[in-house]
Formats: structure tokens, C-alpha cells, sequence
């Protein structure tokens, strides 16, 4: 195994803990899936098998993850759109 496959295999490794992470603590009430954790842990997770699935030319499963990725941001701007940070300094 060259130095290039063991760090994508811990990338992708890396990346499915976060996912099935982010399924755990929302299933077991920890998190909701509303919340900032439970997003960035999808998308930081679906980058991660992203690299892997790319780099082993997977390409609907790479696909699945860019889609879930993409989701995940867009959920992320809707929510700082909804809630914009308040300004301490103007209160």
C-alpha cells in the first residue's frame, strides 16, 4: 500500500465514522438534525468518502456523496439566511 492509498483510505475511513456519526447522534436524540453539528458532520463526512470513492473511480457513490455534500451546504445557507448573526455591538 503506497503513502497516496493510506491516507485516502483514512480519509474515507474518517468520513463514514462522521457520517454514521452524525445518523447516531440524531437517532439517539443527541442531535437534531436542524443543527449545525449534524450538518457539518454530513458534509465534512461526504468529503471524505468523496475522496475515497473518487480516487477508487466509484462513481455513483462519489455521486451520492457530492449530491449529499451539496445538500448539506445548501441547508447551511438557508439556515445562516434564516438566522443571521446579531451584530453585539449595535445592542
Amino acid at each position: 500500500m503506497t503513502t497516496t492509498d493510506l491516507i485516502v483510505e483514512t480519509v474515507g475511513w474518517i468520513g463514514s465514522a462522521l457520517v454514521v456519526a452524525a445518523y447516531f447522534l440524531n437517532m439517539s436524540g443527541k442531535v437534531d438534525a436542524q443543527s449545525s453539528v449534524y450538518k457539518w458532520l454530513n458534509i465534512v463526512g461526504s468529503a471524505g468518502l468523496i475522496v475515497l470513492t473518487l480516487y477508487h473511480q466509484a462513481i455513483p457513490s462519489a455521486v451520492v456523496n457530492i449530491i449529499w455534500t451539496v445538500i448539506g451546504i445548501a441547508a447551511l445557507i438557508r439556515t445562516a439566511k434564516k438566522h443571521p448573526k446579531v451584530d453585539t455591538e449595535q445592542l
